[in-house]
């Protein structure tokens, strides 16, 4: 059943998009993560500009990740004052990367940005889950138990100034690094329409040395308020949120999300590791192979608008 999207500007498939709202809630109820890296990726291969898919992201990111912040605030997981400094960064982050997103696009270097941006993180990032994955499975093999490192413990960055107490997280740490990846989650997340939280959640365990009891509700606040500020910012500057594909891809992500979250309990941590290194990998190296291909048609024709 075809159904025309107004602000994407083409007719699209709705069991298809459903399909992939389904599956990338498959993946992110069973790895325990947002789902944007893999959504917009996905819209992009199937048509939608990047440009809408990015800014349409954000909107799904945000609705999704709301219900999971109600969750952890009930069961008090989540750091308030870690929550509003990372917030400060993250706001004039966003605002940034917004900023950015839509200078890139009056130049029209936008969608080689959002390309080339996807290539790097997700090869880097996939390629360094993958191979801590396989070390983990092979240690677990062989019986070598690793120690690990424990959360309060500290670093060259406890030294640094501007120091703060962070009573729910029972640290005591400067505000200054914080506040600059608030300021890196956010900019992100603007121009590549993702939550962040599978960079965020390693930055915050192994070089803040938060616990992990109010990492996730902690990072997921960060990711709500950025993302429906990015949203915001978005409709308005650039009139690119499509409210129809939103909704559509919270449906399937919804159900698709319960099935993964039961899904993910069955599997061994560093199989699921390595299976989402895997993941990440294939969609950056996908990104990669669309750069070199050479396309069927050499040029386009498009309406940019105005009175002849």
């Amino acid at each position: 059943m075809q159904l025309y999207l107004p602000i994407a500007d083409i007719p699209v498939n709705v069991f298809l998009i459903l399909a992939m709202g389904a599956a990338v809630g498959f993946v992110s109820g069973m790895f325990g993560i947002g789902g944007g890296f893999l959504m917009t990726p996905l819209l992009i291969f199937v048509g939608i500009a990047p440009a809408v898919a990015v800014a349409t992201v954000a909107s799904h990111i945000a609705a999704s990740s709301f219900s999971g912040a109600i969750s952890y605030w009930r069961r008090r997981a989540i750091d308030p004052a870690l929550a509003l400094v990372l917030l400060s960064g993250g706001i004039v982050g966003t605002t940034l990367g917004v900023w950015t997103f839509t200078q890139l696009r009056a130049l029209g270097q936008l969608d080689l940005l959002i390309a080339l941006s996807y290539v790097v993180l997700l090869s880097t990032v996939g390629g360094l889950m993958l191979w801590e994955g396989l070390r983990a499975i092979l240690r677990a093999r062989r019986g070598v138990v690793v120690p690990l490192r424990r959360s309060g413990s500290h670093g060259w960055i406890h030294g640094l100034p501007l120091k703060m107490r962070f009573k729910r997280s029972k640290i005591y740490l400067s505000v200054v690094p914080v506040v600059l990846v608030g300021v890196i989650i956010g900019f992100i997340g603007a121009v590549m329409g993702i939550g962040g939280g599978f960079i965020l959640i390693p930055i915050m365990i192994y070089l803040l040395r938060v616990p992990t009891s109010t990492v996730i509700g902690t990072s997921m606040v960060l990711t709500l308020v950025t993302m429906v500020f990015a949203t915001l910012l978005h409709a308005v500057t650039n009139h690119l949120v499509d409210a129809v594909l939103a909704l559509i891809l919270m449906v399937g992500g919804v159900t698709g999300a319960q099935f993964g979250a039961r899904a993910g309990q069955k599997i061994r941590g560093e199989h699921l590791r390595l299976l989402l290194g895997i993941l990440i990998l294939a969609v950056g190296l996908r990104f990669a192979i669309e750069l070199v291909i050479r396309p069927d048609d050499l040029f386009t024709i498009r309406e940019t608008g105005g009175a002849g």
